[in-house]
């Protein structure tokens, strides 16, 4: 190689560097995507059982069962996070009720008279 090869090739490779996106090597901040909303991964999680039930249930019971089965997911998901929210309510009040009446002197209730 001449002098003058092996000095434009350094030259090219130097520009090629400039002109490239320098690496990051920040891993703390992914920017992948946003986080998604309780609906969409409710979605996504309905649709990844209906294409696995679609290839493994398609042949025998025919077509429809991906997309019956991912209708049926996403409306389990539904119901059973409405549930939980409703039985959240209800524990918490359970639990407020509990402890009301476990710190609460006998003293500090009305005292009987006779």
């Amino acid at each position: 190689m001449s002098p003058e090869s092996s000095e434009s090739a350094v030259k090219a490779t130097i520009a090629r560097m400039k002109s490239e996106r320098p690496i990051v090597l920040n891993f703390s901040s992914v920017t992948e995507r946003p986080e998604p909303t309780l609906d969409e991964a409710r979605t996504e999680l309905a649709e990844s059982i209906g294409q696995i039930a679609h290839m493994i249930f398609s042949k025998k019971y025919g077509p429809l069962v991906g997309t019956v089965s991912k209708t049926t997911a996403e409306t389990l998901l539904k119901n059973a996070e409405e549930n939980l929210y409703r039985a959240k309510g209800d524990a918490t009040l359970v639990i407020q009720e509990l402890v009301d009446r476990a710190f609460t002197s006998k003293k500090a209730k009305s005292p009987k008279k006779k």
